[in-house]
């Protein structure tokens, strides 16, 4: 016992000086001698292991992008400057998985525990982006009284424009699409801004409705009593939290089933993410009520739905198939040592470390097996989700809407995509935020720059949905297009799930006259 706890407190020690070390080194400036150094490293990389680098953006031209980027470095730069440098060039690839990961200040154990016992500044609000303008769509506890609408024009006298314009240039969706950076903005628009900033206590925000404006002062909270309580509340882990897959910094679930009518005629099932938690058994619940219910429509809502495990969309996938399907095409590769690339050690600590190096060789060897060279003389994947599937027993036979917007991202678009290909869904709404015809992603190799020491995940299989390619580069265009606007959201009028109810109404009507 003594020699754990000293192990313990060896681990602790060591965790406060790392964190000092990198929070020092995220405030130093470095040459641009070195931020070229990295500019070139992470060139590299991706030439080395990224797939389809010259799907949207030719090789000549990214090479001039890269160069130029280098040009424009003639001082010293911070890690976080340096970032907002290469980042753009980043998204100029057009991978929406491809992003070098914002270098931030890191917390002690003792100040994430005082963070945790305040609100947030600005994670109170819900935020809605149109053009340059950042909108407050939700007040969740009725901040000084801030209305529903009203725009921030400016955070401590810089225009929230400035931000937007900025920010913009950091993101990219799959390809040539026009609709995923506002839905994404929205949910990392503050992310940017901290990152920038760093945590700040209070902020003075100037604010328009109905053209009036005001300044109003944001602070930092202190949470009471019954703040935490219910904190604690929202931990505990219960039956229908497990299987609806609750996340309780959000006080929201992942997984949403209900059915919609009194003649339970219509199910409605909404996906916020595609998690894996406890999913084999909400769909098997799911289309078990189905089932008994007898629905003959079903809606999946996967808007806002920025995508998550294959696994799971094959399996959702099988409930709605009739007969055995194949998922996605064979995965690519660079190499057959790409799979050995995934930094199987990272993030370990020492007792970490000593297990996985125990399991290592048992590691290598399921990764070399899962690899092999196609006719076409290329390298791929095994993956279960290339491989036929068979439809489950509670196949549901019905009609299926999914509703689908710019927030459809990665694995929504992937089902998308093939749902639609296969005729078996109508879709509605906006084109996604990801590509109709696939994305890199599925394992990552996490590479470090190795002066600015920023990371820089590069996803390392071709996913592409097992149809025939459209070659739009674009995301998946709808069967039926529907656009809401700021307004149908503080209405609470859902204008993409009308029309489909609206359908509905319609096709029972056609069935009694025929």
């Amino acid at each position: 016992m003594k020699h754990l706890l000293f192990l313990i407190f060896i681990l602790l020690v060591t965790s406060c000086a790392s964190i000092k070390k990198e929070n020092k080194h995220t405030q130093s400036t470095i040459s641009p001698e070195k931020l070229h150094q990295d500019v070139d490293f992470a060139y590299r990389k991706l030439q080395e292991m990224h797939p389809k680098l010259n799907w949207y953006i030719s090789e000549k031209e990214l090479y001039f992008k890269f160069d130029s980027l280098k040009k424009t470095i003639k001082r010293p730069l911070t890690p976080i400057q340096f970032y907002f440098k290469l980042q753009p060039v980043i998204a100029k690839i057009r991978e929406g998985h491809l992003s070098l990961k914002i270098p931030m200040k890191k917390f002690s154990r003792k100040e994430i525990k005082v963070l945790k016992n305040k609100k947030g500044l600005f994670g109170r609000f819900e935020y809605h982006v149109e053009k340059d303008h950042l909108y407050i769509i939700k007040n969740k506890d009725s901040v000084e009284n801030i209305i529903p609408g009203t725009e921030i024009l400016s955070i401590n006298k810089i225009p929230v424009s400035d931000y937007l314009k900025k920010y913009r240039e950091l993101i990219s969706s799959d390809g040539y699409n026009t609709t995923f950076q506002n839905y994404y903005l929205k949910d990392v628009f503050f992310n940017f801004y901290v990152a920038e900033k760093g945590i700040l206590d209070s902020a003075n925000i100037e604010t328009s409705y109905q053209n009036q404006k005001r300044i109003v002062k944001l602070r930092r909270e202190s949470k009471n009593k019954e703040d935490l309580e219910k904190d604690q509340m929202e931990k505990k882990r219960t039956e229908e939290k497990k299987v609806n897959d609750y996340v309780a910094s959000t006080s929201s679930y992942n997984r949403i089933f209900k059915l919609l009518d009194k003649d339970s005629m219509i199910a409605y099932m909404k996906i916020q993410s595609f998690s894996r938690t406890f999913s084999d058994r909400f769909y098997k619940e799911s289309f078990s009520k189905i089932n008994k219910a007898g629905s003959s429509y079903l809606i999946i809502d996967i808007r806002n739905n920025y995508g998550g495990s294959l696994y799971e969309i094959n399996n959702l996938y099988s409930y709605l198939a009739p007969e055995p399907f194949v998922l996605v095409k064979p995965s690519q590769l660079t190499s057959k040592f790409t799979p050995l690339k995934t930094n199987y050690f990272r993030k370990s600590n020492l007792l970490q470390y000593i297990l996985k190096g125990l399991l290592y060789p048992g590691y290598v060897f399921s990764q070399i097996f899962s690899v092999y060279k196609g006719k076409d003389g290329m390298v791929y994947y095994r993956m279960k989700e290339n491989k036929p599937t068979k439809p489950k027993k509670n196949v549901f036979k019905g009609k299926v809407y999914m509703l689908i917007n710019g927030g459809s991202f990665s694995a929504s678009s992937v089902i998308s995509s093939k749902l639609q290909y296969d005729k078996r869904a109508t879709l509605v709404g906006e084109e996604t935020g990801g590509a109709n015809d696939g994305t890199v992603a599925g394992f990552y190799s996490y590479q470090k720059l190795p002066n600015s020491k920023i990371d820089f995940p590069i996803g390392l299989l071709l996913i592409q949905p097992n149809i025939d390619f459209t070659n739009t580069k674009k995301g998946v265009i709808p069967d039926v297009e529907i656009s809401e606007n700021m307004q149908d959201i503080l209405n609470r009028k859902d204008v993409q799930l009308d029309w489909i109810k609206n359908d509905i109404t319609q096709n029972k009507a056609n069935k009694i006259q025929n």
